[in-house]
């Protein structure tokens, strides 16, 4: 296996006398899809913020490609090839499809004062691109509002492939789609795969983790409660997993135990 791109060792994080993360490892690979799973309050959104720059830990170590790295805001993580895209997407409905994909870094023509948007070819290169990651766009005028939400995430990742990501992060991309769309989204994920980037997939759905991930790592409490590869678990052991079926077992234990003492007490 090649050496994880992004990788965090014995991470805390603290928020005053709140425990965030506990002595949190993981590691990230080219080419991988990397589920981070876990339900409301497992700590899967403090991870990312630290992964992307927005918070930095209390302890531990963040290496990315093998160095260690202290990322001061999502800009420096950027610029050093870590995306993430959140729920919102950072789109701006009003805009058609070209403005917001060049959102911030429009290319233009012209030199000096006479500087401008070169529009004809943003509207070219978006074309290309979208192609290229098996989206057909009728119009890129069209507004990004009339879009669905599988297609508008989409248009994120293929952003953020083109400017030059090597981790995508991606926080719940499929929370509030339906079927039809979730399933468009998935697809891209493998694109994204496939293209060599470290892809990290945030959901607490493991019907949409389990198809394209290649690792999952589940989080409880701000803890790792589990991590493993694709091939040492099914989908049934990972939702139990989910469902907290290792307290249950745990519960089951407990209860049984007490009824022996019972027994020999009586």
């Amino acid at each position: 296996m090649a050496e994880p791109i992004l990788e965090v060792r014995h991470v805390t994080k603290l928020f005053g006398s709140v425990i965030a993360l506990s002595d949190v490892s993981a590691k990230f690979y080219p080419g991988e899809v990397t589920c981070l799973l876990g339900d409301n309050g497992a700590g899967k959104s403090t991870l990312i913020k630290i992964l992307c720059g927005v918070h930095q830990p209390t302890e531990g170590e963040y290496l990315f490609e093998g160095k260690p790295v202290r990322f001061n805001s999502p800009r420096e993580a950027l610029e050093r090839g870590i995306a993430t895209v959140y729920q919102d997407l950072a789109l701006i409905p009003l805009m058609p499809v070209w403005r917001n994909f060049f959102l911030g870094s429009e290319p233009e023509k012209g030199w000096g004062p006479f500087r401008r948007y070169d529009i004809e070819r943003a509207k070219r290169i978006v074309r290309e691109q979208l192609a290229d990651m098996g989206i057909q766009l009728n119009d890129p005028d069209q507004p990004v509002g009339t879009m669905s939400g599988g297609e508008r995430q989409s248009i994120a990742i293929c952003r953020a492939i083109y400017f030059g990501a090597k981790v995508l992060i991606l926080d719940e991309p499929t929370a509030a789609l339906g079927v039809k769309q979730a399933s468009i989204v998935l697809h891209y994920i493998v694109r994204a795969k496939k293209r060599g980037l470290a892809v990290i997939f945030i959901t607490h759905n493991p019907n949409h983790a389990y198809p394209v991930g290649d690792h999952f790592i589940i989080l409880r409490r701000g803890r790792v409660l589990a991590d493993y590869r694709k091939e040492e678990v099914e989908k049934d052991e990972l939702m139990n997993l989910m469902a907290g079926g290792q307290d249950l077992i745990e519960l089951q234990r407990d209860l049984e135990r007490f009824e022996k003492e019972l027994e020999q007490a009586n």
